[in-house]
């Protein structure tokens, strides 16, 4: 059976800020081979407990005056991938957590 316990479970991406992202993008790429694109470098993954199961690390520079990480002003940001989402932000607002976004939900 599956753990259904709400909890993170890995990182899907780094995000940061950058004085010039797509210079930033070019010297990764050139330097240390990562295969960018618009968005910055995908690093594909397997789940270890469910081999057939491919999973993505995104890791992105974006331009310093982003609001992207609105409401937060730290220069970076890191999302989690999480098992049971939803649960977990209850269980957070239930221990008095201030949860500052909504849960959105995409294809990928």
């Amino acid at each position: 059976m599956k753990n259904a316990t709400p909890k993170v479970t890995g990182i899907g991406g780094i995000f940061f800020h950058s004085k010039d992202p797509e210079k930033i993008k070019e010297w990764y790429g050139k330097h240390l081979g990562l295969a960018v694109n618009e968005y910055g470098s995908s690093f594909e993954f397997r789940n270890a407990h469910q081999p057939d199961e491919i999973n993505y690390l995104q890791w992105s520079p974006m331009s310093e005056g982003t609001d992207y990480f609105d409401p937060s002003k730290k220069q970076f940001m890191i999302n989690y991938r999480v098992q049971h989402l939803e649960a977990l932000v209850e269980k957070l607002k239930d221990s008095g957590i201030t949860v500052v976004d909504e849960i959105e939900t995409f294809e990928y």
